[in-house]
């Protein structure tokens, strides 16, 4: 019998709103990264591989988060929020530095310590969800979620635009990222210090059911190797809920990371013509000045801040979509699994229509569709998972589960180049037509799942 109390829409709204910082820093890090790699001097087809170590460190991370944050309790900062505030200090460091990357190397090590910082944070505010609410309202504490992340994923990718606009330049020499890049990474490092921040200061996480018993046990299972054993454990005999799950996630994240790797130097190319231009390519005769050069990395520099922008429309979508369902799942029940499905055909749909796109326009309206799929991902399985899952091990199942979209991601990086070039084109829009592939098999894999407590959708408020 579930005995946690319903919390208001601000209670939940609280303890949801470092997701906000959270989002900032995976937006930026989305919208920019491959940016940075290319004006470091990294070829397009390498850099899905230069992007490994932000899922690698996922794939450590998360489990290791997990069980920690579920054997830690203190009456002053509580189960979750130590975690959260140690990644908020690291996460915020390390953006407001990356974009001074001197070369290739420290922004691919900058990008470890990012990923790294901001999964000690991000893996136990799944957790906290399921920690605070009632399974009755588990549904709407997800779709909040989601309802931040979209505010931070939409405003985080307009700044590199909107600063250019207002003056701050988007071009700078060789090998140097440009002013509006950087001073973003630094608002982004504020904004998710400060949301994390507001988030510990506003929300109060129960202490164990038996505080002496929890003490009692996490005493008799101390040690690494207890954990490393207790990770595997339930690693071998996760629920089959989990792994039905896993195969969705699996081709919703190698769709996703194929677009963050990939969308600048394909859309760059394919939607505005300007694809990043080899100064080798340019006669810069006597004086060391090319105005053709010059004109194309300018024009480069145009269009990633339009690509940027419009991946802020992803963001922008789920938000709504996520209002939507909030509203809806308050007055009704809804099938979860068949809403995570049309989701993400739709944001399929979306991946593949960039093939036909020439415009800003076109790419605002396939961005669009791409969030309702991104809505889904943050909400439906989240809330799917928790309510056929063991309470009392939460955080480390969230771990767990977030293997399932480390591993394709890792698989990603590692032959997205090879899988696209010999089973689609040579073209680099062609990576877009995978992920809206992946997304669509996502999609159907969802036809595996059967336990009927996950696809109920109850959504009180």
């Amino acid at each position: 019998m579930d005995k946690k109390p319903k919390l208001s829409f601000w209670n939940i709204w609280n303890m949801s709103f470092g997701f906000l910082g959270i989002q900032f820093g995976f937006a930026l890090q989305g919208g920019s990264m491959s940016r940075i790699f290319e004006t470091l001097g990294a070829a397009k087809n390498d850099i899905p591989m230069l992007w490994i170590f932000a899922p690698l460190a996922g794939l450590v991370v998360q489990p290791i988060i997990g069980y920690m944050s579920d054997r830690t309790w203190n009456t002053t900062w509580g189960r979750r929020k130590p975690y959260f505030f140690i990644g908020a200090v690291l996460a915020s460091i390390v953006l407001v530095f990356m974009p001074y990357s001197p070369v290739l190397w420290v922004a691919v090590g900058s990008l470890l310590l990012l990923d790294t910082s901001i999964n000690i944070s991000m893996e136990p505010f799944r957790a906290l969800v399921a920690d605070l609410l009632p399974d009755s309202q588990r549904s709407y504490g997800f779709v909040v979620q989601t309802l931040i992340i979209g505010i931070g994923t939409w405003v985080a990718s307009q700044l590199p635009k909107f600063l250019s606009g207002l003056g701050v330049s988007n071009v700078a020499a060789d090998n140097v990222i440009p002013d509006n890049v950087k001073l973003s990474f630094l608002i982004g490092g504020i904004i998710f210090f400060l949301a994390i921040l507001y988030t510990i200061l506003t929300t109060k996480e129960y202490p164990p059911e038996d505080i002496e018993e929890f003490e009692k046990e996490k005493e008799e299972t101390s040690g690494v190797a207890y954990g490393v054993k207790e990770i595997m454990t339930n690693l071998v005999a996760m629920p089959t809920i989990m792994k039905k799950l896993g195969v969705v996630q699996f081709f919703s994240w190698f769709g996703f990371f194929t677009m963050w790797s990939m969308s600048n130097p394909a859309l760059t190319e394919h939607v505005f013509g300007a694809a990043k231009p080899n100064k080798d390519s340019f006669d810069f005769g006597t004086n060391g000045n090319n105005a053709a050069y010059d004109a194309a990395n300018l024009a480069y520099n145009n269009a990633s801040d339009m690509i940027s922008s419009a991946m802020g429309m992803y963001g922008l979508t789920s938000m709504i979509f996520a209002l939507v369902l909030t509203i809806i799942a308050s007055r009704m029940t809804i099938n979860r699994k068949w809403t995570h499905l049309v989701s993400l055909v739709v944001g399929g749909l979306g991946f593949i229509l960039m093939l036909y796109t020439k415009d800003e326009t076109m790419l605002n309206i396939c961005f669009a569709c791409i969030g309702i799929a991104w809505g889904s991902i943050l909400s439906m399985p989240y809330a799917m998972l928790s309510s056929a899952i063991d309470a009392d091990k939460m955080g480390l199942f969230m771990g767990l589960f977030n293997m399932f979209i480390v591993l394709p991601q890792i698989l990603a990086a590692v032959g997205l180049t090879w899988i696209y070039t010999t089973f689609i084109g040579e073209a680099s829009i062609n990576a877009m037509v995978l992920a809206g592939i992946c997304l669509i098999i996502a999609g159907l894999s969802n036809l595996l799942i059967t336990n009927p407590n996950a696809i109920r959708y109850q959504g009180e408020i």
